[in-house]
């Protein structure tokens, strides 16, 4: 029997990452759409057709960035549009923005879940993912998040996933109407493949 190459760049035990399509957009606007209580007052990803175009345009042509899906292993569910839990439904997506290469090798993330995924650790374990992927194949150094502190979720994700909290900037980003206080996150490629760690 002939092997079959992954889809996915990365495979954890429930997820796979792997980069946006253009194809996505059905699926990735519905479970934005089913996520807006989750994500709001944080987070606001793409909710229609156009919109989404734009969004995955720059995540796929820009080499200042890398967008991946986390998507879940499994047997597959239609439901319209959605695949339900299974085979390569998307749980949720991670960015690397602002990527700068040369003596700083680092880019920023942002991350969310879907509705459906959220609680049940498949971000975790894509963020890891995505991490790994960035220190392996992409030669990143460095890693930053910033989460608004009142954002528990994601402060738990960073903090879980093995990022470092650096700081505080004041008024950092301009989000739902207002400049908003940020905490830092970073880690980097020794604390994941130093002395003693895989």
């Amino acid at each position: 029997m002939p092997h079959n190459a992954s889809r996915y760049l990365a495979e954890g035990p429930r997820v796979g990452i792997r980069h946006f399509t253009y194809g996505d957009g059905a699926e990735f606007t519905a479970r934005a759409r089913e996520s807006k209580d989750l994500h709001h007052p944080w987070l606001f990803p793409p909710e229609s057709a156009q919109a989404y175009t734009a969004y995955a345009g720059r995540l796929i042509e820009d080499p200042s960035k890398a967008g991946f899906l986390v998507c879940e292993k499994g047997e597959v569910r239609e439901k319209g549009d959605v695949r339900e839990k299974g085979d390569g439904a998307i749980a949720g997506f991670i960015n690397i923005n602002n990527i700068v290469e040369g003596g700083f090798q680092s880019g920023a993330l942002g991350y969310g879940a879907f509705a459906h995924a959220a609680g049940r650790g498949l971000m975790r374990e894509g963020l890891d993912l995505v991490v790994r992927y960035a220190f392996g194949p992409m030669r990143l150094h460095r890693l930053e998040i910033n989460v608004q502190p009142t954002n528990a979720a994601s402060v738990a994700l960073a903090r879980g996933c093995g990022f470092r909290l650096e700081g505080f900037s004041p008024k950092m980003l301009f989000v739902d109407g207002a400049w908003r206080d940020h905490e830092r996150w970073a880690i980097t490629a020794e604390m994941v493949t130093g002395p003693g760690r895989p």
